[in-house]
């Protein structure tokens, strides 16, 4: 079966000076040409190792542009990429590695103890190069429907699961997201997500590699820094997370700066907050909300910055080759503003979960991904993310669904963060409970929250306690974590 797994040596031979990756903490850059270079390195390393296609490549390692060329390499030799969420514990990377029993593990100084705890014989340092003559690269035919990555999910609803992702699945979003998004070899984005999770590589930095553009990419996240590469590097469009934005716009950069190379702000990973959007508005920055995960893209939807300015929390319509449906309990479609399970179709959906085949039934339906979130469409056709369906409140006979009370709630000037759920209760089955951290710790009154609820939601929604907390508990790519909220609860 044909595949391409050589994109990015014709994009390079297409336009070798432009600028491929530029690493924020060196400052080091890397044009297509000599990116090929350093992958065509990684090949002849990574076969020195006897690795064979399908073999596993783990790596862990703090975020640098040499990551996407092992990642290169891999696909050219038909290696599988599986890059390992380096905030894990020694027990819960052990327990991935039993489960993908990767043949090499690639790591860098800051994890190299870390790394010799996991039992695995083969350990080599990306930051050690060794002195090769590098050749033309032989490149190992396998079949587009192979897996290029495993991507462990974060593990919030349950043990963490791979995520195979094969080369059809990361081409077909890459193209899609260029060609809905309408990226070009003109754009540049500044990414500090985690090169472990899909946001990281799949949402942007590999379509715009795939469209000659320039990604570039940090490590540790500092919003000024990060404010100061878009303006220094021209960023045009850049993925961040709602919980970096809150820290962005806060700066003094933020507000006595223009930013005028950006094309749009990206939000994802979490609904994001009313207030935010705000922010951006008041400066008149484009700014607007994606809708993806592991299993699918993560690139799905598309909606222009001006239709998100009214229609705030929005994802819009689905991109131009995806097909989306939301369905009731009985797997029928649901009736416009009625909410339902988000269902998703495409080339890039995801091939299965490694070695769990019942997880992976569970999700799939013919050719559909069951998502898991819960959403609702409007008579424009343009889509809202409810929820997870899991988080979702039974209290009193009613449906409640906390992405709603949480939108309510962060627009009030004393809440800072929010998340709600439901917490089991003898008279109403689940009481819905607030965990909030506070914008001023002195100023919490809990009478004007509640006021301020009933002026927005049902009287069954507004939450029957407040919990107070300095922060709220983060996955490792800044969701909230409401799996630790429920040791927390009152």
């Amino acid at each position: 079966m044909y595949n391409d797994q050589t994109w990015f040596l014709k994009r390079a031979k297409m336009a070798p000076s432009n600028l491929a990756c530029i690493d924020i903490d060196s400052g080091q850059q890397w044009t297509y040409a000599q990116f090929v270079k350093l992958i065509q390195e990684w090949v002849h390393r990574l076969s020195l190792e006897k690795l064979k296609p399908g073999d596993r490549v783990a790596i862990l390692a703090a975020n640098h542009p040499e990551l996407l060329a092992i990642l290169f390499a891999c696909g050219l030799k038909g290696y599988i990429y599986v890059p390992l969420n380096f905030r894990l514990s020694p027990i819960e990377l052990i327990e991935i590695i039993t489960n993908c029993e990767p043949a090499i593990l690639i790591t860098d100084h800051s994890y190299e103890v870390l790394s010799s705890s996991l039992s695995i014989k083969r350990i080599i340092n990306r930051e050690v190069h060794i002195s090769l003559t590098v050749e033309a690269i032989e490149v190992t035919s396998v079949s587009a429907d192979e897996p290029w990555m495993i991507i462990y999910t974060g593990g919030t609803t349950g043990k963490p699961k791979g995520v195979q992702l094969s080369y059809n699945n990361v081409n077909w979003n890459a193209l899609n997201t260029i060609v809905s998004w309408g990226l070009s070899d003109t754009d540049c984005t500044v990414t500090y997500m985690p090169l472990f999770h899909t946001g990281g590589l799949n949402a942007l930095s590999i379509p715009i590699l795939m469209a000659g553009g320039t990604v570039v990419i940090g490590d540790r996240f500092d919003g000024d820094q990060a404010l100061e590469e878009i303006l220094t590097r021209k960023a045009t469009i850049s993925l961040f997370v709602p919980t970096m934005y809150q820290v962005m716009t806060q700066t003094e950069k933020f507000k006595n700066s223009d930013f005028p190379d950006v094309r749009f702000f990206l939000s994802g990973g979490a609904p994001c907050p009313i207030t935010i959007y705000e922010q951006f508005e008041k400066k008149g920055l484009p700014f607007k909300e994606g809708y993806g995960l592991s299993e699918a893209g993560p690139n799905n939807f598309v909606i222009d910055a001006n239709v998100a300015k009214i229609k705030r929390g929005s994802v819009g319509k689905n991109m131009q080759l995806v097909d989306t449906e939301i369905v009731s309990e009985m797997n029928q479609p649901v009736a416009i503003n009625e909410v339902g399970e988000l269902w998703i179709r495409g080339k890039h959906v995801f091939t299965g979960y490694w070695q769990n085949e019942k997880e992976t039934e569970d999700v799939m339906h013919d050719e559909w991904l069951k998502t898991g979130d819960l959403a609702k469409m409007d008579a424009d056709g343009d889509y809202y993310i409810v929820g997870r369906k899991k988080d979702m409140i039974l209290t009193g006979g009613e449906n409640v669904y906390p992405q709603e009370i949480e939108h309510c709630l962060i627009q009030h000037r004393m809440i800072k963060e929010a998340a709600v759920i439901g917490i089991p209760d003898v008279k109403w089955g689940e009481a819905v409970t607030a965990f909030v951290s506070l914008t001023d710790p002195d100023c919490f009154s809990e009478k004007q929250l509640i006021e301020h609820c009933r002026n927005f939601l049902a009287g069954f929604k507004v939450p029957k306690t407040f919990v107070i907390l300095e922060e709220l508990p983060k996955t490792h790519v800044g969701k909230i974590n409401k799996k630790q909220l429920i040791y927390l609860k009152p």
